[in-house]
């Protein structure tokens, strides 16, 4: 079963990355719902996900969640940061 949890607002992104504890990684799937190269990704980091039970996976849509992608500078998409103790550890 997949694990990934989608974000609807910047929110409840600031939410999980502060209820993280210092050892957990985040996994971020920077998305749109238009974006060809997003569908086409998605069942890897579905399957990612269901193979990494430890690691938590997040997509979070650029369009509803301006605030967030603006503060990781998203500038293209599907884009993916690594997320560990609140930081960007990569990219």
């Amino acid at each position: 079963m997949s694990t990934i949890k989608h974000i609807e607002n910047d929110q409840s992104f600031r939410e999980i990355v502060k209820s993280s504890d210092s050892e957990s990684l985040i996994v971020v799937d920077f998305h749109a719902t238009w974006c060809g190269p997003c569908k086409i990704i998605a069942p890897v980091f579905a399957e990612l996900s269901r193979k990494y039970t430890s690691v938590k996976f997040v997509k979070v849509d650029v369009d509803k969640c301006e605030e967030t992608a603006a503060l990781y500078q998203i500038t293209a998409i599907p884009t993916f940061i690594f997320i560990k103790d609140g930081k960007t550890v990569d990219t």
